[in-house]
């Protein structure tokens, strides 16, 4: 599927402050870039660079008064996920290097706090895919999605004890019960064809039978149709957004539509 997605951020700054952003999607295994536009109101000068999750950076300085971002790229992407119940668990002393980090626990996934909870879940499954899905699907089945339950501060642990929270709450507690099984996981923040409210998503990707492996526990079946901007350990890593100044984002408009081919 081609997919358009565009997103607009209004900021107010009442003084010259840094801000970091990370909102342009790179080709990759599962999406091509076709087409890209970033543009700033006023004109600013940017230094881009990457983090050291491969994501793309912008470091701008605000002007005092208002800045507009506009942002659209057009993608080729997978309509379907790839999807294997067959795919093993990966003992920690074969994994790649780079999938070593998303073992650990983090800010906002304190996975040594729900081994517990994560074998009670998973049971007698399968190692590996299987295991991975049931969490997925525990966690559909028992977080209830609502805005302003959670804050920004709430991790994982704060989630599995209250049952509410947005996509990020539910991503970061998918990846701390894998973690806690020795299953890298890591946090994915894009665009999602056809979500309801519309606005940038988080998911999470799980690291079984040699590769990455797309799960979202806010969606009632599998879906592709995903452009990727930025994946890391939790939301620390994948803000679109880090400001150190005094500011305000006065909006934010997100849009994801399909191309049809001629």
């Amino acid at each position: 599927m081609k997919l358009k997605v565009a997103c607009q951020l209004v900021y107010e700054s009442l003084e010259n402050a840094p801000l970091i952003l990370m909102l342009r999607p790179q080709n990759g295994l599962e999406q091509q870039i076709i087409e890209e536009n970033y543009n700033l109101s006023p004109n600013l000068s940017i230094a881009e660079y990457k983090d050291s999750y491969g994501n793309l950076c912008q470091r701008v300085i605000t002007p005092i008064g208002k800045l507009t971002i506009e942002t659209l790229a057009i993608a080729e992407v997978k309509n379907e996920l790839d999807i294997d119940f067959e795919a093993g668990f990966v003992p920690v002393e074969n994994l790649p290097n780079e999938a070593i980090i998303y073992l650990l626990p983090s800010r906002y996934c304190e996975s040594d706090k729900l081994y517990s909870l994560a074998t009670e879940i998973v049971r007698d499954l399968p190692l590996g895919y299987a295991q991975v899905d049931a969490i997925r699907q525990w966690v559909k089945d028992n977080i209830h999605f609502e805005y302003g339950r959670s804050s920004s501060s709430s991790s994982a642990y704060d989630v599995s004890l209250s049952k509410t929270g947005v996509c990020r709450d539910f991503t970061h507690l998918c990846m701390a019960l894998c973690r806690s099984l020795s299953i890298p996981a890591r946090m994915v923040v894009g665009y999602l064809h056809e979500l309801k409210p519309m606005d940038l998503h988080a998911w999470f990707e799980a690291y079984v039978g040699d590769k990455w492996y797309v799960f979202d526990a806010t969606q009632d079946t599998p879906k592709g149709n995903r452009v990727v901007i930025a994946h890391g350990r939790d939301a620390n890593d994948v803000a679109f957004a880090s400001q150190f100044g005094d500011m305000e984002l006065l909006s934010m408009w997100v849009s994801v539509e399909e191309l049809l081919s001629c």
